[in-house]
């Protein structure tokens, strides 16, 4: 809590608000517009439970996608998220009004959407030092460049250079797990011409696990193996380690025309989670090669015929297992793990920026700014219990895979011009580089050991490393340069246009433009008839042309992964560039440009007891970028392949049942409504939020992308979004604050087909001043600790199935998460 006061005066989504982002003319409100923005006050993150940005703006713009990533690869260590229904990627993220650099993370498995994207990180942000967070729900590459095709989200840090805040926030779990805590503090230092604010928060989360004990382990130990934990495989949110986000913001004024500006971060955090249960009889290539009928025995030296270990109801023969115990030249992994494993993976992550720039006038009109900025984030992954099968008694069971780095730097130069008081221009040139390394792993976690001619698996088992052949560093730079003005033929009418031409070293020219209105249809009336229209009644729309370059990564990456494959068993699949010589001869190919065709149209009606915007959007999609299917081997994939994988770096091909590559190969159309009320009700305000999203592939190479994953884009992420709060002040010292968050199906495919249902949650929070300045809130999230649907793909004849099969009960991507009633306290002081 930031204030003492139990105040109930500030919107959800704030239509009133004044916003910087859409435009490079003076500021406006978010009614006279001419796209949709949404604004949130910092108040709006105060006031929910949790302290992870992501989280925190999905409970306040329904278009805003996010959700838990157990048993999700890197994708764990960076949540993908989604708005108005595309990939993350698609979303430019500024900081005062300034690109910020991406994240190092690819996100492999994103539930379709997701796959593939490597976007922007929030998570790194600390609340406490944002004054309001701008949502621009409309495509802005003609005016930022590229990645601004779904929208701009837009952080205004805050400015003072007096006063502070300081904040502890504990929270669990209904369940008991899950203990999460975070303590927060701004201050604003200085004077008016030299001042900093700065901001810094700390905190961390215990795991939480929420699943059941799968079938197989629980027949493991009716068999009499003691050695299989209970879980065997825990399944819920990962563990978050010495989270520390610092963030500082400055100015200063060198002469009465030249100003001093700039920003910078610092945050790191360890994420830790948990993977598939490697079963002791049947997990291929490790305990088994033919689905657990016998154990798979290494012959460490000498010679002569190994001994068949058969298994029976769960059971290896005991004769024959204590035979190859018994002789040192002979090998299984029972040895060690006589109760399987379940490999722990995560990553250590580093993110940091730095930006200056100077801002002044020429003459008494011409503005400029000039600045610059570098940006990096480093994720240095880890997996622990686990095994590089192929090198036997020898493996190590913790293992460094090696590190993605993602670094970016900008320099920008804008110049604006008020020609006249209808007229407003801008213009501006962008040097831009984005590097993408892959730091090698150590040499266990890729090395091909001596065991892997006998079918033993090589790399370190569920994320192998990456080795000398697959590490690299690649840059990619581009120019840019863009023209914009604001036209006002009349008081009530606006008019913007924005074009941009940029050339990458490497994918050569693009050109898009953007053209926008907002007409005052009840001022036109107003001097048509010369009467005061009962409220204040707005058209607006825009048109424009985007684009989005595919990242260094996503041409460069390699990766593999464990993950279910067909009937129910883990296999590893593969990611390779698209120019990789395997993905050549089936159809890949150097990648492209996506780019879009965004088309905007609504309406704003305010009153002094409400304001309500519509607003319809449409967004085709051309060349969209995205991994393939999963080309299988013995039907798509040679043996020829195979080995010119492992020539190529991936050790663990001679295992891989399934690889994939990016594409540009198919398209897809984007639509829906926005829909946004707020009134103020007695001593508080009301504020309801809906959208709904629909996306459908309109072409595509079914030989590159299948059903499955058609179905993923269009039904990944819920159509139907909304939520309705409502704050209230009683007398001057109490405050309290409802919400319900509305939820509709959603559909994916993680270990089986299945659409989960829709879902309504509620959140309650009472504020309480104790004393001036200090202050106190309890709040709950989900408080009728609603549930996703449990899992029923597997056997649909079975009532009330838990998902035992694959150890969970619930959907992997619900939007809303599977934790349950999250109950939090706040105690909060400000100066």
């Amino acid at each position: 809590m930031e204030s003492s006061e139990a105040t109930s005066e500030q919107e959800v989504i704030t239509l009133e608000g004044v916003v910087v982002v859409g435009t490079r003319a003076k500021p406006r409100s978010v009614l006279e517009s001419a796209v949709p923005i949404d604004v949130l006050p910092s108040e709006d993150f105060v006031k929910q439970g949790g302290t992870d940005l992501p989280d925190l703006l999905r409970n306040l713009v329904p278009s805003y996608n996010v959700n838990a990533q157990p048993i999700a690869d890197a994708a764990t260590v960076v949540r993908p998220a989604n708005l108005r229904g595309l990939a993350p990627d698609h979303t430019l993220l500024l900081v005062n009004g300034k690109r910020r650099h991406r994240a190092s993370v690819i996100a492999w498995l994103g539930n379709g959407l997701s796959d593939g994207a490597q976007g922007a990180d929030l998570s790194p942000i600390p609340t406490i030092a944002l004054k309001q967070l701008e949502v621009l729900r409309d495509g802005a590459s003609a005016q930022y460049g590229s990645d601004a095709i779904a929208g701009v989200i837009n952080l205004q840090l805050k400015d003072s250079y007096e006063g502070g805040s300081f904040a502890i926030k504990p929270s669990i779990f209904q369940a008991g797990d899950g203990l999460a805590y975070a303590v927060a503090g701004n201050i604003g230092l200085g004077r008016e011409d030299l001042w900093t604010n700065l901001s810094v928060e700390y905190g961390g989360m215990n795991e939480t696990d929420r699943s059941v004990q799968r079938d197989d382990a629980a027949a493991l130990i009716s068999a009499g193996n003691a050695d299989v934990a209970d879980p065997a495989q825990p399944w819920g949110h990962p563990i978050i380690r010495n989270d520390i986000k610092l963030f500082a913001n400055y100015g200063a004024s060198i002469t009465d025309d030249i100003k001093f500006y700039g920003h910078a971060n610092y945050a790191q955090k360890e994420v830790e989670g948990g993977f598939y249960f490697r079963n002791p009889n049947t997990r291929p290539a490790v305990f088994s090669n033919d689905d657990g009928e016998t154990l798979l025995v290494g012959r460490l030296s000498g010679t002569g015929e190994v001994p068949v270990v058969k298994i029976t109801n769960n059971v290896p023969y005991p004769v024959a297992l204590q035979q190859v115990f018994s002789d040192p030249n002979l090998f299984t992994f029972q040895e060690l793990f006589p109760g399987g494993f379940t490999p722990r993976f995560g990553a250590d992550t580093q993110d940091a920026s730095l930006l200056v720039g100077l801002k002044g006038m020429i003459a008494a009109d011409v503005g400029w700014d000039l600045s610059a900025s570098y940006g990096r984030h480093a994720s240095d992954f880890f997996i622990r219990n686990t095994v590089n099968a192929s090198l036997g008694p020898d493996t190590p069971t913790e293992f460094d895979p090696g590190d993605y780095i993602q670094a970016d730097t900008n320099i920008n130069l804008d110049l604006t011009y008020p020609l006249h008081d209808m007229v407003f221009l801008a213009s501006g040139l962008e040097y831009r580089t984005e590097t993408f390394e892959i730091v090698q792993g150590q040499i266990e976690s890729w090395k091909i050991g001596p065991l892997a001619s006998q079918g033993f698996s090589s790399g370190s088992n569920g994320f192998p490393g990456f080795s000398d052949i697959a590490e690299g560093s690649w840059t990619r730079s581009n120019f840019a340069g863009y023209l914009e003005s604001e036209l006002r033929p009349l008081d009530f009418w606006t008019v913007n246009a924005a074009i941009r031409g940029e050339y990458f070293d490497d994918f050569g020219s693009t050109v898009n433009y953007k053209i926008a209105t907002n007409y005052g249809i009840a001022d036109t009336l107003k001097e048509l008839l010369s009467v005061d229209p009962v409220v204040d009644l707005r058209a607006r729309g825009s048109y424009s042309t985007g684009f989005r370059a595919p990242t260094p990564g996503q041409q460069n990456a390699f990766n593999v992964t464990t993950e279910f494959g067909e009937n129910n068993t883990l296999v590893n699949k593969g990611t390779i560039p698209s120019t990789h010589a395997a993905a050549s001869l089936v159809g890949g190919k150097p990648l492209e440009p996506e780019k879009s065709k965004n088309f905007t149209v609504g309406t704003v009606v305010s009153h002094t007891i409400a304001s309500i915007t519509v607003d319809y959007f449409n967004i085709k999609l051309e060349d969209r970028l995205a991994p393939t299917k999963d080309f299988q081997r013995g039907t798509d994939i040679t043996e020829a392949q195979i080995q010119q994988l492992v020539a190529e770096g991936i050790t663990s091909a001679g295992n891989l049942q399934e690889f994939r590559f990016f594409t540009n190969e198919f398209e897809t159309s984007t639509q829906g409504v926005d829909v946004i009320l707020t009134a103020p009700i007695l001593d508080g305000a009301l504020s309801l939020a809906y959208n709904y999203t629909e996306t459908t592939v309109t072409k595509r190479n079914p030989d590159i992308l299948d059903d499955t994953r058609v179905r993923l884009l269009e039904e990944g992420v819920p159509r139907h979004r909304g939520n309705v709060t409502l704050t209230q002040a009683i007398g001057d010292s109490l405050g309290v604050l409802g919400r319900v968050n509305y939820y509709g199906p959603w559909y994916e495919n993680a270990v089986g087909a299945q659409t989960y249902g829709e879902a309504f949650l509620v959140d309650l929070e009472v504020s309480y001043a104790l004393i001036e300045n200090l202050g106190i809130t309890i709040g709950v999230n989900n408080v009728l600790n609603v549930e996703p649907d449990n899992v029923t793909w597997a056997d649909p004849d079975v009532e009330n199935f838990t998902g035992a099969i694959v150890g969970r009960p619930f959907g992997e991507y619900s939007p809303y998460g599977f934790g349950g009633a999250f109950w939090y306290t706040k105690v909060g002081y400000s100066f």
